[in-house]
């Protein structure tokens, strides 16, 4: 029973971010479910022995999940899924002072609940923004998981503790009806995995023969102007004094990353769906005179280097996908005291 891989199902799956991760902890991912056609199409050329339930998870039962996949209730090992996070999102609430009303959203985690009450797995595993912990339907699931027997806390963690070459804090809840399990350590600081690291050796965007790193910019001349004279290795905009900068931009108080660099020597910065947009954050190369390539942020956000993503829908839908993703590597090293948990309740 200890070398049986362990069997998950990833709901809202995405990409394959967190079905990569568990995978590489040694788990089998039997079935993900994703409504969304580009994710699909991604997911299933990374992912090809996993069955997606290309629905609307409202319109899925859980007894169609145990029928196609041979399980009786209470067999599933691992049910995992990360509910749409845009209406929890803090930089939502406080971009322009414009709150976010998305009940349909919000509405998500408790359709994660049902699915749980269905499959009745013996470890369920919730990522999210932070904010989630505090919001009452996040609440109500935990409430209503601790009264079907499953046990666990929730915390927030910084990726880059685990690997991962970027500050992201996150939300992770795993919960077990088959003993305690334990998160993964963080490591040291000093042990962070950084930009140089990570994309300091990448060929040439534009001829690498990647077209994910080969993509091109489409940049006005005022721009690209801009962004040579931004001071390289982690230079920010105010270096070039409120004259020499976009209007839009002199006197914003907020959002000080923008057009801004990565520096070599430190971790990125949260890789979001605007990674490609000098507009969207400090996604600028430290040294190149272009945002960072989708290869590169694919790789800050931690997938393997031959991961595929579609683009079908052009570059800034795999971007989005890309930025939407849970990093794979943060998931492996919570998914293996997971798996270890489970092997030990087998034995």
């Amino acid at each position: 029973m200890a070398n049986r891989k362990p069997k998950a199902i990833d709901m809202f799956c995405g990409c394959g971010g967190t079905t990569q991760g568990l995978r590489d902890a040694g788990f089998s991912v039997i079935g993900g479910v994703e409504k969304d056609a580009l994710a699909v199409t991604t997911y299933r050329k990374n992912h090809r022995g996993t069955k997606v339930w290309d629905i609307d998870i409202c319109n899925l039962e859980p007894k169609d999940l145990l029928q196609h996949h041979g399980l009786s209730r209470g067999e599933l090992d691992l049910l995992t899924g990360c509910p749409p996070c845009q209406a929890f999102s803090s930089m939502r609430r406080l971009n322009g002072k414009r709150r976010v009303h998305d009940r349909s959203s919000k509405d998500l985690v408790l359709e994660y609940l049902r699915f749980v009450e269905g499959l009745n797995p013996k470890v369920v595993m919730i990522e999210n923004v932070p904010r989630l912990i505090d919001d009452y339907r996040f609440n109500q699931v935990r409430k209503e998981l601790r009264r079907l027997g499953f046990d666990g806390q929730p915390a927030i963690f910084n990726a880059a503790d685990f690997g991962v070459p970027q500050r992201r804090k996150r939300m992770i809840y795993i919960a077990s009806r088959v003993g305690k399990i334990e998160y993964a350590a963080p490591a040291d600081k000093v042990n962070w995995a950084t930009v140089r690291n990570t994309i300091g050796k990448m060929k040439s965007a534009g001829n690498s023969g990647d077209k994910l790193h080969d993509f091109p910019e489409n940049r006005s001349p005022r721009i690209v102007e801009l962004i040579s004279k931004i001071p390289k290795d982690g230079g920010s905009r105010s270096a070039l004094g409120k004259k020499k900068q976009l209007k839009c931009h002199r006197d914003c108080t907020g959002f000080k990353d923008v057009y801004g660099r990565m520096a070599w020597d430190k971790v990125a910065p949260t890789i979001t769906g605007g990674c490609v947009n000098p507009s969207k954050g400090r996604f600028l190369h430290p040294d190149q005179d272009r945002a960072i390539t989708l290869r590169e942020a694919a790789l800050l956000q931690s997938f393997p280097a031959d991961y595929f993503f579609s683009l079908d829908n052009g570059k800034f839908a795999a971007a989005l996908m890309i930025g939407n993703a849970f990093p794979p590597l943060f998931v492996k090293h919570h998914a293996i005291g997971i798996r270890k948990r489970l092997q030990n309740g087998n034995e």
